[in-house]
């Protein structure tokens, strides 16, 4: 089994990275909520800092509010974080390591929040008038910013006219 590959740093650095820019904002972050001043940040017309705790998985499906629940989320995501691990080794592009690595931060990101506070911090909320997209946090962007990623690497084409010379 293959377990590293001519990209692997560059994904593990692209986590590592992730890790920390996610965790460090939300030390901040909650912090200045707990202190009390106050409950919303308005940046923009559309645009407020709030502290949401998300019990879910994305949009807050499959609610868990038992220690089992969120053990099994947690699991699942260190579980993800591996299989992406081992994949990042047969990686062909910068491209393509930099967006596993992107994946794989924000899940431990996401993780390591369930496992200190039993729940996901969530901040950034867009909204239009009373209609209020979901919230999410800094390691949501490093997973759809990753899924992105290998989309568009994968539709790039030199990985179709590398299918043509084998």
């Amino acid at each position: 089994m293959k377990i590293w590959g001519l990209y692997s740093l560059t994904g593990l650095i692209f986590a590592a990275a992730t890790l920390l820019v996610d965790q460090g904002q939300k030390v901040w972050t909650i912090a200045f909520f707990q202190s009390g001043e106050t409950a919303k940040i308005v940046v923009a017309p559309f645009f407020d800092i709030v502290l949401v705790w998300n019990r879910g998985v994305s949009y807050g499906l499959f609610k868990q509010d038992s220690a089992a629940g969120q053990w099994i989320l947690i699991a699942f995501a260190f579980a993800a974080t591996l299989a992406l691990f081992l994949w990042l080794a047969h990686m062909q592009t910068r491209l393509s390591a930099a967006a596993v690595g992107l994946i794989m931060g924000g899940a431990l990101g996401n993780a390591i929040d369930r496992m200190q506070y039993g729940a996901v911090a969530d901040f950034f909320s867009f909204h239009v008038g009373s209609f209020h997209w979901y919230v999410f946090n800094l390691a949501d962007v490093a997973i759809v910013a990753g899924v992105g990623g290998l989309l568009y690497d994968s539709l790039k084409s030199s990985h179709k006219e590398a299918g043509n010379q084998a």
